[in-house]
């Protein structure tokens, strides 16, 4: 099976001069068609890595994604290859739902402000009816709760029709019923051939459920890794946690009871 992701020795920093590295030494790969959730407490370079790994942050070492050194790529051809969907963040533009899911096909447009094709409209529309969206195209996106503002951005990600996506906590400050819902897309997604799933969770249920192996991350290290299935029996869950994780989720279960 063909690598969507191999790191070679990365480290990476928040200055160029490389003083103060955030992660170190980062060995890992992952499969292509694989599912994969990042963990660890905050802080530990989790979205570090996933930024480094795209090359937005100064870093060392070596990173190919789909075969390719991301030295060596434009940015545009790394947005052909990785789609990147943050946590919920302030609007500062205006524009319709549609309008804005659109901007997910600016890499397959020869100008940046070009008109989109019908190609481009119709994979947008597809996007939306992905989601659940397609019936509030027209609306402006500074109109819409939290949730229905995720959904499009999501639809977004998906209209880029990149086969890797990386997502770095897109359900935080998101009610249960959202978080419901865009699990269902996204593991809708992640079970399409090819497509490669690389997620920073909140959540360590949603990220078990997304996922088919987890990759642990502590103080900026790689401290180990395990299958989904047995992360909750694992000891390096609370090792990665500095406390029993599984203990805490039992407890907890066992509180809402009814």
């Amino acid at each position: 099976m063909s690598k969507a992701i191999v790191c070679n020795n990365l480290s990476a920093s928040y200055d160029k001069a490389m003083k103060h590295p955030v992660i170190k030494d980062i060995n890992m790969s992952i499969e292509t068609g694989e599912s994969v959730c990042i963990l660890g407490s905050n802080g530990s370079g989790k979205s570090t890595l996933l930024k480094a790994i795209i090359g937005i942050i100064p870093c060392s070492g070596q990173v190919l994604i789909n075969g390719q050194d991301v030295s060596k790529m434009t940015r545009k051809e790394i947005a052909g290859n990785v789609a990147f969907m943050t946590q919920l963040s302030q609007v500062y533009f205006s524009y319709s739902v549609l309008e804005t899911v659109i901007l997910g096909r600016y890499l397959h447009m020869p100008h940046f402000f070009g008109k989109p094709t019908e190609k481009d409209v119709a994979i947008a529309e597809d996007a939306l009816r992905k989601v659940g969206m397609e019936k509030l195209s027209d609306r402006q996106i500074g109109s819409l709760s939290g949730g229905e503002l995720q959904r499009v951005f999501l639809a977004r990600t998906f209209a880029q029709e990149s086969n890797i996506l990386f997502l770095d906590e897109p359900t935080n400050h998101l009610d249960l019923k959202v978080v419901s819902e865009l699990s269902e897309y996204l593991d809708e997604w992640r079970k399409t051939p090819g497509h490669t799933l690389v997620g920073v969770y909140h959540d360590i249920s949603l990220a078990l459920a997304l996922s088919d192996r987890g990759i642990f991350v502590k103080e900026g290290r790689i401290i180990g890794e395990e299958s989904a299935k047995a992360i909750m029996d694992s000891e390096i869950l609370k090792e990665t946690y500095d406390f029993d994780v599984y203990k805490y989720l039992k407890n907890r279960e066992n509180m809402i009871q009814f």
